[in-house]
């Protein structure tokens, strides 16, 4: 039996078994292999290794798409988007524009597109803000697991928007978020007690703060040490 003479059900089993590039591959070769690559029930488990790899065209995102993993471990990278702003040469800012809204036009793209997502994991990427995380908790009503780890940006208004829109979360994990504060955690917790919360290290890292808070944080000191 020919390859297209495969009902559509066992054509999606036989790209199951395939990663990304080798479906897409696969799909150029006739018109029936694209339909069924195009097909959203094939695709319920995204993971990228990279922002760069969400701007392939090798899937689909659709309804069907249920846990979505962005992981990124390039240290070198990470190491520049793990700057403060404002403490960026032109050098690294440059590095970090070709990419930092990959993953924030991306996830835009999931609130449009994929309502009904579980799992959301995003990893060592930098550039994510707290509205990216509010818009997806807001359109993707039915989460149940949010893991972020070693996202810089991601502050306690995330946590705001797990306690305003996380009806159906089960687990939160805001892990290595260095602008992540106890009293944000502790709100969730009032807020949402049934979610499992946890936070690895996020809470005793030392947050951002802009060069004139550090002047006036050095200034207050300087006068309670005279006056004492």
């Amino acid at each position: 039996m020919h390859l297209t003479q495969l009902n559509r059900e066992c054509l999606l089993h036989l790209f199951s078994f395939l990663d990304k590039d080798s479906r897409r591959s696969l799909s150029l070769t006739c018109h029936l292999l694209r339909e069924a690559f195009l097909d959203p029930h094939l695709w319920t488990l995204l993971h990228f290794d990279s922002p760069c790899e969400l701007t392939r065209d090798n899937f689909v995102l659709g309804p069907s798409l249920r846990y979505l993993a962005v992981r990124w471990y390039s240290s070198r990278v990470l190491q520049v988007c793990n700057i403060e702003e404002w403490l960026k040469s032109a050098f690294q800012k440059d590095i970090c524009s070709k990419h930092e809204s990959l993953v924030s036009t991306f996830l835009a793209h999931v609130c449009h597109k994929c309502p009904n997502l579980l799992c959301l994991a995003l990893s060592g990427c930098g550039h994510i803000t707290d509205q990216d995380v509010t818009s997806v908790l807001q359109s993707c009503s039915k989460l149940r697991r949010l893991h972020l780890e070693n996202c810089v940006r991601i502050t306690d208004c995330s946590l705001e928007g797990v306690a305003a829109h996380g009806d159906s979360l089960e687990e939160v994990k805001v892990d290595f978020c260095r602008n992540i504060t106890q009293a944000g955690l502790r709100a969730v917790r009032e807020k949402r007690p049934h979610i499992r919360l946890s936070a690895e290290r996020s809470a005793d890292m030392i947050p951002d703060s802009k060069p004139e808070e550090r002047v006036s944080v050095r200034m207050t000191l300087k006068k309670l040490l005279q006056v004492s």
